[in-house]
């Protein structure tokens, strides 16, 4: 259910900005829907899911992680969306990791 915070735009091209700055992350893309912003790769009809962020505030965000065999998994990790994809980054670098 949507947290009545809609990710925008702009927050989609700032985490690709970002990511632009790091080798070897050049296969993800930003998917926003409602209050996500969806880090994903592969073909678009049948994208890989790698992490998401939920816009939980006017600047706050959640880190959610896909679980086996699909749905989300809200963790505790609150955050500016930034900070959270360098967390991301950071400590759970094989979420991201090209699948091919």
């Amino acid at each position: 259910m949507p947290s009545g915070f809609r990710a925008e735009d702009y927050q989609a091209d700032e985490l690709l900005d970002h990511l632009a700055e790091y080798d070897g992350l050049d296969h993800i893309r930003v998917r926003r829907r409602a209050d996500l912003l969806i880090l994903e790769s592969g073909p678009k009809t049948d994208a890989i899911p790698h992490t998401r962020f939920r816009r939980v505030g006017e600047h706050k965000w959640q880190l959610e992680m896909p679980l086996c065999g699909g749905g989300w998994d809200r963790t505790p990790e609150r955050a500016q969306l930034l900070e959270l994809l360098d967390a991301v980054i950071a400590n759970y670098g094989w979420m991201l990791a090209r699948r091919d």
